[in-house]
């Protein structure tokens, strides 16, 4: 198999997917050059199989068998992601990808401030449509709450507090900022969000 993790960042994904797909050649893909090296330096030990390259996930080159995609899609949209990503992909090639949903509860203000900068955030249905009008058809999916968020946020939290501490310029104290208002408001709705 051949499978591309598009937007890799820094590459924790592609030492997942060498290790579940020990036959299998990982190649990451990311448009930030400080990322596809983080992404080479994780992904060493995974062997030749695991390649990193700089590029744009828009126009990945070859076929693959998947395209894995975690918390990048949006970047492009649902339906313009899947479309230019047709071509990159063999007869039989699947995509899998993480969006954003809103869950099929009332949001409340706490829902509605942590999405408010993400217009295109709907639900499963909208998230659906939006495949179908890729000319795609959704084999499966998985809603994450809770726990898993809070994996990713208790560490990025950790992140953003000893940056704070190394008295960060202004360029920096934004993006922290930035950060810190997330985490809070997804501290604020953690089993809606």
């Amino acid at each position: 198999l051949r499978v591309l993790d598009a937007a890799c960042g820094p590459g924790a994904d592609l030492v997942t997917l060498a290790q579940a797909l020990p036959k299998a050649r990982i190649e990451g893909l990311d448009h930030l050059p400080q990322f596809v090296d983080a992404a080479r330096r994780r992904s060493a030990g995974c062997g030749e199989r695991v390649t990193v390259a700089l590029g744009d996930m828009r126009r990945p080159e070859g076929k693959f068998d998947l395209i894995w995609c975690a918390g990048a899609l949006y970047f492009l949209g649902v339906t313009e992601g899947l479309r230019a990503w047709r071509a990159a992909l063999t007869a039989d090639g699947v995509v899998a990808f993480s969006e954003p949903v809103l869950l099929n509860r009332p949001a409340n203000d706490a829902v509605t401030a942590f999405w408010e900068e993400y217009l295109q955030v709907t639900d499963i249905n909208g998230i659906n449509e939006q495949v179908e009008a890729a000319g795609y058809a959704r084999q499966a999916h998985r809603i994450i709450v809770g726990d898993p968020w809070k994996a990713y946020y208790d560490p990025l939290q950790e992140r953003v507090t000893a940056l704070r501490e190394m008295a960060p310029g202004p360029d920096l104290a934004h993006v922290l900022d930035d950060t810190q208002r997330e985490i809070d408001r997804w501290h604020a709705a953690p089993d809606e969000i």
